[in-house]
Order: structure tokens, then C-alpha cells, then sequence
């Protein structure tokens, strides 16, 4: 009796530890370039313009016209949009809210040209206007331009600064002070740039670009003609006047405590004379 309770009391075997299989990939080597051609380097820049791409937009002919239909279309998922322009009456369409979105979250949307599809029929436009929700800013409203064969518009298109590692200014610690984020360009409605390209190469603290130095296209000219103006410049960094400061700040109190050791040494000295 007792042999059988000791054998059923007797404490279990440990559990052996358990061991797990590091992870395949902190074992392999990394891989070459030519293993892994999807991460294979982008091409070098050139110094021209990039130019845009079209986009398709999918609409809907919108029936009635006022707060109200655009306001059943919102709850739909929809957003009220016209196209307008090239001497046709106005066409009031809807389009999907979501893709909308989409295209809104790419950026330069005020830039790219789109073929609204309505009806199995494309009508090349530009969005012109957006309105926003003031409080939850979501589309609301949609503004498109219809552009006919050989129209010009006027755009406003990004510049791109490339080459900053060949600048020695920049390399020396100065800083890009861009003064046009965009140049205002006409061009034709088929041939719009999606950006500028201006090259940093060679230039040191002090110099400038000029909207000389950009290659435009084609057809492609800037609205401000009448002069060269700057598009941006390398300063020289700003760090060093502020460290000056913060050092002649730092010595001027020094000198003070230095100050108030002494007259309490002279104070002391006094004292001891008197006693």
C-alpha cells in the first residue's frame, strides 16, 4: 500500500526544454543585385522634364440638378462633379467617392489630366477646382475642365531638386533654400510635365538657380517671362552664429562667478585683518 502511494505520488520528469529553430533567413547570406532584380537600382536622372501620365476616371450622368440630388448622390458614396468648358454646355456628372480619393492621395491632382469615362465615350479634362468638407475633409465637389484638340492651359508644376550629394556647398554643411516649390507653365493640355528637374551639381554656399538652368519641353514655356528669376539657392548653415552665442553666454556667466570668488576672498581677507 505504501509502495503503490509512492509510486503514485512520485514528482514527474521534468519537462525538457524546448528548443526552437532560429529563422532560415538569419542564417542566409545577403543577396547579390543580380539575385534580386526587383530591387534593382532606378536608372540615373536626366535633366529634363518628367512628363505626366493620363488617368481614367470612371463617372455617372447625374439626373436633377441643386442641394438636393448632390446631397442624395454624397449618400450614395458619390461626389457631384461638372465638366465645362471648350464651348459645350455643362455636363453634370458623379463619380466614385473612393476612387476619387485615390487619385487625390497621389498628389498633383490640380495637374493631371484624366479621361473621364461617361457612357462608353473618354472626354479628356483637368480638375480646375475641389471643394472639401470644412469638418470631416472628404470631396465634396469636383470642377473639371473639358479640353479640346491643341488646347493650352495654364498649370502650376513641382520642381524636383536631384544631384544633392555632387553639391559642395551642401556636402560642406550648407542648406537648400528653396524659393519656388512650383513654376507656373503653359503648355498644351496633352503634354503637361508632372515636374522640373534642377541639378545641384557643382554648386557651392552662395550660388543660385535660375529657372534658365531648367530644360523645358516643347511647347512648354513659364508664364513670368521677363526675367530670370531664382528658383532656389545654397545658404550657408546658420549653426555656427547660434553656438557663438550660446558660448559668449556661457563665459559671460564664468566671469561672473569668477567675479563674486573674488570679492568673497577680499571679504575674508578683511575679516582675518580685523580679528
Amino acid at each position: 500500500m505504501v509502495r503503490l502511494l509512492y509510486e503514485t505520488c512520485k514528482p514527474l520528469a521534468p519537462r525538457p526544454a524546448r528548443r526552437y529553430k532560429p529563422c532560415r533567413r538569419s542564417h542566409q547570406t545577403p543577396l547579390e543585385a543580380e539575385d534580386r532584380p526587383w530591387a534593382a537600382r532606378a536608372p540615373a536622372h536626366k535633366t529634363e522634364s518628367i512628363m505626366a501620365d493620363i488617368l481614367e476616371l470612371k463617372a455617372e450622368l447625374r439626373e436633377g440638378a441643386g442641394k438636393g440630388a448632390a446631397r442624395e448622390a454624397r449618400r450614395n458614396g458619390l461626389v457631384p462633379a461638372v465638366i465645362y468648358g471648350d464651348k459645350q454646355a455643362p455636363t453634370t456628372i458623379t463619380v466614385s467617392r473612393r476612387e476619387l480619393e485615390q487619385k487625390l492621395k497621389s498628389g498633383l491632382f490640380l495637374s493631371t489630366l484624366l479621361n473621364v469615362e461617361l457612357g462608353g465615350d473618354l472626354t479628356r479634362v483637368i480638375p480646375k477646382d475641389i471643394q472639401f468638407d470644412p469638418v470631416k475633409d472628404f470631396p465634396i465637389h469636383v470642377d473639371f475642365l473639358r479640353l479640346g484638340k491643341g488646347a493650352k492651359i495654364t498649370v502650376e508644376i513641382p520642381v524636383q531638386f536631384i544631384n544633392e550629394e555632387l553639391s559642395p556647398g551642401l556636402v560642406r554643411g550648407g542648406v537648400l533654400n528653396v524659393v519656388r516649390f512650383s513654376i507656373e507653365v503653359n503648355c498644351p493640355a496633352d503634354a503637361i510635365p508632372e515636374a522640373f528637374e534642377a541639378d545641384l551639381t557643382d554648386l557651392d554656399i552662395g550660388d543660385a538657380i535660375h529657372v534658365s538652368a531648367i530644360t523645358f519641353e516643347e511647347g512648354v514655356e513659364p508664364t513670368i517671362s521677363d526675367r530670370d528669376f531664382t528658383v532656389a539657392t545654397i545658404a550657408s548653415p546658420a549653426v555656427e552664429e547660434v553656438e557663438t552665442d550660446e558660448d559668449e553666454d556661457i563665459e559671460g556667466i564664468e566671469g561672473e562667478e569668477g567675479e563674486e570668488g573674488e570679492e568673497g576672498a577680499d571679504g575674508g581677507d578683511e575679516e582675518s585683518d580685523g580679528e
